[in-house]
């Protein structure tokens, strides 16, 4: 046992970086996870919990920076919860995700030596999000170098979580992650929620107006969705805040309003109101089009999810006479992006504004072999009556509901595509089917940069 105390500050030699993207170091053999520490660092940190099997710590100073260092482009990194790898080497960033897949599936789900190929990077691996989520705050969190300057106001807050806490806002002026013109966009809007006579809402106290403002962003026509989300109506307030923006930025084709007097931290509102130009954008991945609502799920990296789908694609082997049954099918955009290449797709998903939203995006792509059955999984895939020569399965990040496993084993497909968020949870589903279909390869696809997050596709054949 070691002796080990919270509150201690210990030096050590950073051996490895883990899945959640904290370096590893050992102390006489017990785990230490240090917060913004990389494999080669010698660091100087301090215990801030400790547990019979680990400790967690935060680092103090860095005594001798690894080589894979380098020093990030933001003034953020290592306070937002936005991004922790931002301090990595990009190619590095690929080759340790390659790595927790392999170990996943290895050590949770007992599937050794299988191919897992290089991961494909992101296109673009700054500027490549199409929708980020800025959240107002009566409280600012204060930069360590901020602390006891008179001058700082910490009243106000506009930006981002500090990692693993609901309210701690760390103001941000400008985030690398979105297009650079989404940061002149939120910065009008900032100045705007200061001037008015409207409080920011209290992240402890649920008290006052302003709570998200989130921007989202066509890269195919290169426009752009202001929504901002308040507890309350009020278009006195609201519209010249839209036809400001809607009169400054030529790319700004969409203003909305979401409402909700919820609680609940989630950028989405009870109902909504477009305060100018349309209620939508319009995207594109390969050859199909999608109309996104302000509410509208829609892969964050609109380049990097043609990678993705390609990747789908090629290991479902399709010749056009298949029948594919996509679960998680959610807004449709695997069922269409497939539905050039089979006979027809069933999916099924849980979430009712989804499947509305599929149905209008076949619509959009006049797409007739798609269909879509809503509800649980675990009790409608029994009642789809056609047998799936490939089943698609893109769970989120919990995996598949236990009760799912037994009903695709009956329905027995010839191939099942993988597509998994969570490397952890991909390997203890695929565990579970490991005597019907063997693993064949496995690609991990980049969608998003400098964070330790990592889709993965997985092509089984039925054995």
């Amino acid at each position: 046992m070691t002796t080990l105390k919270k509150g201690e500050l210990v030096e050590v030699l950073i051996s490895d970086l883990a899945f959640g993207g904290r370096g590893l170091a050992k102390i006489d053999g017990y785990a230490v996870f240090v917060d913004q520490a990389l494999p080669m660092d010698r660091v100087s940190a301090r215990i801030y919990k400790k547990k019979k099997k680990f400790a967690e710590a935060r680092v103090v100073q860095i005594l001798k920076p690894s080589p894979l260092r380098i020093t990030p482009p933001c003034r953020h990194s290592g306070f937002c919860g936005g991004c922790q790898w931002q301090i990595l080497k990009y190619e590095k960033q690929l080759a340790y995700k390659r790595r927790h897949v392999v170990e996943a599936l290895e050590h949770i789900g007992g599937l050794q030596e299988i191919p897992v190929h290089p991961t494909i990077g992101s296109p673009l691996p700054y500027g490549y999000r199409n929708k980020m989520e800025f959240t107002c705050s009566d409280r600012r969190w204060l930069r360590p170098e901020e602390l006891g300057l008179p001058d700082v106001d910490k009243g106000f807050a506009l930006g981002l979580h500090v990692p693993g806490t609901y309210y701690k806002v760390l103001d941000v002026g400008a985030c690398l992650l979105q297009p650079s013109l989404g940061n002149e966009i939120l910065e009008d809007i900032r100045a705007f929620i200061r001037q008015s006579d409207l409080p920011v809402y209290g992240l402890r106290s649920h008290e006052g107006f302003w709570r998200f403002v989130v921007l989202r962003h066509s890269v195919e026509k290169d426009q752009w969705m202001v929504n901002i989300v308040t507890t309350g109506e009020n278009r006195k307030v609201l519209q010249p805040l839209a036809d400001g923006l809607i009169g400054k930025y030529t790319r700004i084709v969409s203003v909305m309003n979401n409402i909700t007097a919820r609680k609940a931290g989630v950028a989405v509102g009870e109902y909504e109101r477009c305060l100018a130009g349309l209620p939508h954008l319009e995207d594109r991945i390969g050859n199909f089009r999608f109309e996104i609502s302000a509410n509208s799920f829609f892969q964050t990296n609109t380049r990097g999810a043609g990678r993705l789908y390609e990747t789908v694609k090629n290991y479902a082997g399709l010749s056009g006479h298949e029948t594919v049954i996509d679960l998680y099918s959610g807004t449709g955009t695997i069922s269409i992006y497939v539905s050039d290449s089979v006979k027809k797709v069933i999916g099924i998903e849980w979430v009712e504004s989804a499947v509305n939203d599929a149905v209008k995006n076949c619509q959009i792509n006049r797409v007739s072999n798609c269909r879509f059955v809503r509800g649980d999984i675990k009790t409608v895939l029994s009642e789809v009556s056609d047998k799936p020569d490939v089943m698609i399965i893109d769970p989120p990040r919990a995996g598949m509901h236990k009760d799912v496993i037994p009903q695709i084993l009956e329905m027995a497909p010839d191939r099942i595509v993988y597509v998994s968020c969570n490397p952890a949870t991909m390997a203890r589903d695929l565990q579970m089917v490991k005597d019907r279909y063997r693993l064949m390869e496995v690609q991990p696809v980049d969608m998003f940069p400098h964070t330790f997050h990592i889709e993965a596709v997985g092509r089984l054949e039925k054995i």
